[in-house]
């Protein structure tokens, strides 16, 4: 009996909903015993609250910052190193105690957090279990990058080629689709579904959702919607949003006949298969059901970093287009149905960007995967890091005795400057040690593998460099090589803040 572990996270509902799409197939494979949770939960109240409610505040009221963070995170394994993985690690003891309790014999997970607590066991050797990560936006984000790992599932082949250039090993990629339920692979009886919601069979339906907790312009919808010169058939989902729903209903009144408010539904799936279009967001798993059902989206206002992305993926694909005024909505959905064989045309890009069959294909393989787990040297990973960056041919931050180097970077745009030897490192630590107009250091203590009062130093590092401590660096003995590397930073810009990460 092989033990399966499924881990996600309740940021938002996608992971949440990808796990439940592999859980359901799992549940129908002989000589296995599947455990689904959300990692999130094991894991500080304090952690839960930043991740989930803060996470939300944030969206709601400054989604500039959003985007700003999800850019900063963006470079591969930042949240491997830093005060970011201390954070992590103190805060998901309770939740890498149950993965070793559990200890599974095939772990998967829908979202980077618990994937790097298993990465973490498995390189301290604590654990034994495959371990393979499947994304859920179309795009893929530096976070989700892992030093270990045995495969990866991706949406689309372009994520998967973004990989490899990365330096991710092709056989260890599978583009699978985001996982949804199975349900969206079987045929619907669309006669039934229309009559039990009272729904004509020849005018066109859309579909409007405000999310599971109910939020969003949906009432701005509804009213560009009541401005429509097409005849159409509309259902609203305002989710657990009871407020949302009763607004609605009053904003709808002589007009009843052709609106359905609904609250929470667990029946998406039966109004995709059957509705025209669909009016919301473009979350990971909302665009992947769309795009399984052949059901085109209507987007509107997507959170910056993934849900930008995906939108992208989406129009590239000609499966949805984007209203970035809510006055237009009308316009454009009225244009949709007007243009002869444009609806027809946008379904079918949608049938062919969609992969109902995704959480199969991801069971089939980690049921077959017979490999060992990837670890990613220090080299390959300063070349990844190196890589995203922009620098196309790193050179090897080892010293002439192998010893691990020590990796340069400008802090504000994360590009890979060069590489010194610890022994530099060591020489501008102390010329610099007294000089805090120069340098502000954070020394973190972690624990790592080994018993648990075996320490290991990681030092993240940010200097001020500019002309002139390059000359005093110079008259105090930096040999020509450092000199050269820090000559380059400056080279250009005049000054630059450098990031140096002891690896």
């Amino acid at each position: 009996m092989k033990r399966v572990l499924i881990l996600s996270a309740s940021v938002g509902s996608g992971h949440i909903a990808a796990a439940a799409a592999i859980e359901e197939v799992f549940r129908t494979q002989s000589g296995v015993q599947v455990q689904n949770e959300d990692a999130l939960k094991l894991t500080s109240r304090i952690y839960q609250v930043t991740a989930s409610d803060v996470y939300f505040a944030l969206v709601k009221e400054n989604p500039w910052f959003v985007s700003w963070w999800y850019d900063q995170t963006d470079e591969p394994f930042k949240n491997e190193t830093g005060a970011l993985q201390l954070w992590n690690l103190l805060n998901a003891q309770p939740l890498a105690k149950f993965v070793l309790d559990y200890d599974p014999d095939i772990t998967v997970c829908t979202h980077f957090m618990p994937a790097g607590v298993v990465a973490q066991l498995l390189s301290q050797g604590k654990l034994r279990t495959t371990l393979s990560i499947v994304t859920t936006d179309y795009d893929f984000q530096g976070m989700w990058l892992s030093r270990v790992f045995n495969r990866y599932f991706v949406a689309i082949e372009e994520t998967k080629v973004h990989l490899t250039e990365l330096g991710v090993a092709a056989e260890r990629i599978t583009v699978s689709g985001i996982p949804v339920s199975t349900v969206f692979g079987e045929p619907v009886d669309r006669e039934k579904v229309l009559a039990r919601y009272g729904l004509r069979a020849d005018r066109p339906v859309i579909l409007v959702s405000a999310g599971a907790l109910g939020g969003g312009p949906a009432r701005d919808i509804v009213a560009q919607i009541l401005r429509m010169r097409t005849p159409v058939q509309t259902v609203v989902i305002c989710g657990r949003n009871q407020l949302l729903l009763q607004q609605v209903t009053t904003q709808i009144s002589g007009a009843e006949d052709h609106f359905r408010v609904l609250g929470f539904t667990s029946e998406m799936a039966d109004l995709m298969r059957i509705a025209s279009l669909f009016i919301g967001k473009p979350g990971g798993l909302s665009a992947s059901e769309c795009m399984a059902a052949g059901l085109p989206m209507v987007i509107i206002d997507p959170i910056p970093g993934q849900e930008e992305r995906n939108s992208d993926h989406l129009l590239e694909a000609g499966a949805a287009v984007r209203c970035r005024s809510l006055m237009t909505i009308a316009y454009k959905i009225d244009q949709i149905f007007e243009v002869s064989g444009r609806l027809e045309r946008m379904q079918k890009c949608a049938r062919s960007l969609g992969r109902p069959d995704a959480a199969d294909v991801v069971v089939k393989h980690l049921l077959e995967d017979t490999s060992e787990p990837l670890q990613i040297s220090k080299k390959e990973l300063r070349r990844i890091i190196a890589m995203a960056s922009g620098d196309v041919d790193p050179p090897p931050l080892e010293s002439s005795a192998g010893e691990p180097g020590v990796a340069l970077y400008h802090d504000d745009t994360g590009i890979y400057i060069g590489s010194i030897t610890p022994a530099q490192l060591q020489f501008l630590v102390d010329q610099l040690e007294g000089e805090k107009s120069f340098i502000d250091r954070s020394m973190i203590w972690l624990t790592q593998q080994g018993n648990d009062s075996e320490l290991n130093r990681v030092l993240t590092q940010v200097v001020t460099i500019d002309g002139s401590v390059i000359g005093w660096l110079a008259q105090q003995g930096a040999d020509n090589g450092l000199i050269r590397v820090l000559s380059q930073a400056v080279t250009d810009r005049g000054q630059s803040e450098i990031r140096w990460v002891r690896l």
